[in-house]
């Protein structure tokens, strides 16, 4: 099973730290929020989430990205046990976005009906944040 003790809690808590700043900015105000939102079919007189309890969605973004930051550090750990590079962290990040994210977002976008650059702007995200876990879990591989 897995070895909890190999897992470095201090990166994966600078990954979930990571992942939501990162979130915050790709999807600002400024940056992608307006494109994507209306790539959704959504209104600015929309509420983000749905108007659930934001406390709610962000809490569970949290732990999204917790199990995400925490099962990359245990698959590392079982691919390099000796410890790996930022670079060897990085392209396993890719690889991880390359063959679970990327695939599973398109066939959600697909059946969705939303463009093709909503999906883009969903991956490009999460690109970055598992490209940034490698990084960052290196460091304490």
């Amino acid at each position: 099973m897995f070895d909890f003790a190999t897992i470095p809690w201090l990166g994966v808590l600078i990954c979930m730290i990571v992942a939501i700043v990162s979130g915050s900015l790709w999807f600002g105000p400024k940056t992608f929020f307006p494109i994507w939102w209306a790539g959704i079919s959504k209104t600015g007189a929309q509420i983000p989430g749905g108007g659930q309890n934001m406390g709610m969605v962000f809490g569970l973004t949290f732990v999204a990205c917790f199990v995400q930051a925490v099962m990359m550090s245990v698959v590392l750990h079982a691919i390099y046990p000796q410890g790996y590079t930022w670079i060897q962290g990085a392209q396993a990040g890719m690889v991880f976005w390359l063959a679970f994210v990327m695939p599973t977002y398109l066939v959600n976008k697909l059946f969705a009906a939303h463009p093709f650059y909503v999906w883009g702007i969903e991956i490009g995200n999460h690109l970055v944040n598992f490209v940034l876990f490698g990084v960052i879990l290196s460091f304490f591989a």
